[in-house]
């Protein structure tokens, strides 16, 4: 699909692209540039969420921003032409009234994405990134030396002019996304904060800076409660103070992540048949096994954590007996078919502000244990900041839910569509538990497996059970086996 068109007066349209794999909308969540902005190639004028996730949109050439055509939290189809940019030799001015009909946001910037690795495939279907897209994005005044290939627009007094103001709009403070989240939680203002970071940038410690002195000093005499043992890795959107006052009911359009989330339940819930296996386990040799890890050297940067050693012996498990790994097709012709997949995208269920997501691990099954560390590590920090890819969630074979970090001991997790099995971790704490014939504390949890009953049977479904727990009770397992 073409996604930018030029018309006489010099002005080019730039329509929303399909940013998945057929999806027909999507809302416009945060605008970050105005009419009368100077725009490059590249840089990021928009953030939107379709049914998958959050992404933002780079603009596709240089201009001045002419138009937006919608406002925020419009919900707009994949074609609309959703902002105009007069190119370089055009004439048309920006359309002033646009700026009182669409709420454009001034306080914050978009984020600034770090070095990309060559090769990577373009985020947006429709139109690529430049062969340059390794380097920095570009950011409005801020300087990036020569060599990197870019340039880089400051406010100028033609910018002002286009703007309706006798000045220069004031520069906007620049943060990465973890650094803006954080300065969101503790109240602070960015526009108040001088960087201290490489161009400008403001850092965390910047941040921490800024909110010490309003701090009251802890108590001398109270002791520091003591961390709790670690969980598994987990993705948590925070919880929503309850509130009486005023009106007794608020009511949430559901749209977006959350829409496609429920629609994908409903439609797995109602197709495939499930049936789901419990069992009940010690992982107390896996929890020194953990601990050991974070002390070895390979493993060192790495996130370390019982949710490694879970997907790793499950990956095992699967291995052994591959049946599982496989999707049910209806086909055209209404000769359904079993797909079995020789390679495992390993799923990992996370619940973000936006909703419940399901990013994967390519190729899981080829990956070393340190690897694996890596790449879930990425999955949960890139999860935390709401710039999961809709790529990320696509094309996964198997998927863990860890619903043990909120303290519960199991449930019956629901399929994600296109696959035949999901596992569920419970909490893992201290039971007494029969060890050598004796009663001892034991570090326990319970696992639950469903799997889809038209092409994996109860044999089948036990045994990938059976030997995923047998590997977390005797973690050597994953020597002998693998």
């Amino acid at each position: 699909m073409t996604t930018m068109t030029e018309n006489a007066s010099g002005l080019r349209e730039f329509k929303m692209p399909d940013v998945g794999e057929g999806l027909t909308e999507a809302e416009i969540l945060k605008w970050y540039v105005q009419p009368g902005d100077t725009v490059t190639d590249g840089q990021v004028v928009c953030e939107v969420e379709t049914a998958k996730a959050a992404v933002e949109l780079p603009i596709p050439f240089d201009g001045v921003v002419h138009a937006l055509h919608f406002p925020e939290g419009t919900t707009v189809d994949v074609g609309q032409v959703i902002i105009a940019v007069a190119v370089s030799g055009g004439a048309a001015a920006p359309a002033a009234p646009v700026a009182e009909a669409v709420a454009v946001p001034a306080a914050e910037p978009a984020p600034i994405e770090e070095a990309k690795p060559e090769g990577r495939k373009p985020v947006l279907v429709g139109y690529g990134v430049a062969e340059a897209s390794t380097k920095r994005r570009a950011r409005k005044g801020v300087e990036v030396p020569a060599q990197q290939g870019e340039t880089l627009y400051a406010a100028t007094a033609l910018q002002a002019e286009l703007n309706g103001h006798g000045v220069a709009p004031a520069q906007r403070p620049l943060a990465k996304p973890p650094v803006r989240k954080l300065a969101k939680d503790l109240g602070v203002d960015l526009a108040t904060i001088t960087p201290s970071g490489p161009d400008g940038i403001i850092t965390r410690e910047d941040v921490h800076a800024a909110v010490a002195p309003a701090q009251a000093p802890a108590p001398a005499a109270v002791p520091a409660p003591q961390a709790p043992q670690e969980a598994p890795a987990r993705v948590q959107a925070p919880a929503p103070a309850a509130s009486y006052d005023g009106a007794r009911e608020t009511r949430v359009p559901v749209k977006g992540v959350r829409k496609a989330t429920a629609t994908a339940m409903v439609g797995s819930a109602f197709t495939a048949p499930h049936v789901t296996e419990f069992v009940t386990l010690d992982v107390t040799r896996t929890m020194r096994l953990v601990e050991e890890l974070k002390q070895d050297k390979e493993m060192q940067g790495l996130r370390v954590n019982p949710l490694l050693l879970i997907a790793k012996a499950l990956l095992v498990a699967i291995k052994r007996n591959p049946g599982i790994n496989a999707s049910w097709d209806e086909g055209h012709d209404g000769k359904a078919e079993i797909v079995q997949k020789h390679y495992v995208n390993l799923g990992i269920a996370a619940a973000t502000p936006r909703g419940l997501i399901v990013p994967n691990i390519k190729d899981a099954h080829d990956k070393t244990l340190p690897q694996l560390a890596e790449e879930l590590g990425a999955l949960v920090a890139t999860a935390r900041e709401g710039k999961t890819s809709p790529a990320a969630m696509q094309g996964g074979t198997v998927t863990i839910t860890n619903v043990g970090v909120f303290g519960v001991d199991t449930g019956t997790p629901i399929l994600n569509p296109g696959e035949s099995a999901i596992l569920a971790v419970g909490a893992i704490k201290p039971q007494p538990w029969v060890h050598k014939g004796k009663v001892k504390p034991r570090q326990v949890t319970t696992l639950a497996l469903s799997f889809d009953h038209r092409l994996v049977d109860g044999e089948l479904g036990s045994r990938v059970l059976a030997d995923t727990a047998a590997i977390l009770e005797q973690p050597k397992r994953l020597i002998t086996w693998a």
